[in-house]
């Protein structure tokens, strides 16, 4: 199982930054997928998670109205939209999954058993 995000950067405060996470070793039409973030000095957390076989989201409510996740069956590959950025949101992210499980609101609240390697999103003016 691998997961490779991309699609950080430096972004201004009210800006939008979309990220890409490619899979393999699975495919997206089964497990759980999602994104997490952990900035410096805290702990890890959930942002946003997707059941891949019902289209169910999760979301928390920092997210909720200014992330949203999906996924190309096609493309192997899971995004976040991330928009109305704000410095809080500065961490690294990475998407994850965790193969026994297929319900979203589980994976963001359990956590995943495989991740990638995180992309560094910066939210500053």
């Amino acid at each position: 199982v691998q997961l490779q995000a991309s699609g950080g950067g430096l972004v201004q405060p009210g800006g939008s930054l979309r990220l890409s996470c490619v899979v393999s070793g699975f495919t997206l039409d089964r497990p759980a997928v999602g994104w997490f973030r952990q900035a410096p000095g805290k702990e890890r957390e959930a942002v946003s998670c997707l059941s891949t076989w019902n289209d169910i989201t999760h979301y928390p409510d920092f997210a909720k109205g200014r992330f949203t996740i999906s996924r190309d069956k096609t493309k192997n590959t899971v995004y976040l939209q991330m928009n109305d950025l704000r410095p809080e949101d500065t961490a690294v992210y990475y998407c994850a999954t965790d193969l026994g499980h297929s319900s979203s609101y589980a994976l963001c609240l359990n956590g995943p058993s495989d991740r990638g390697q995180g992309t560094l999103v910066t939210v500053s003016s």
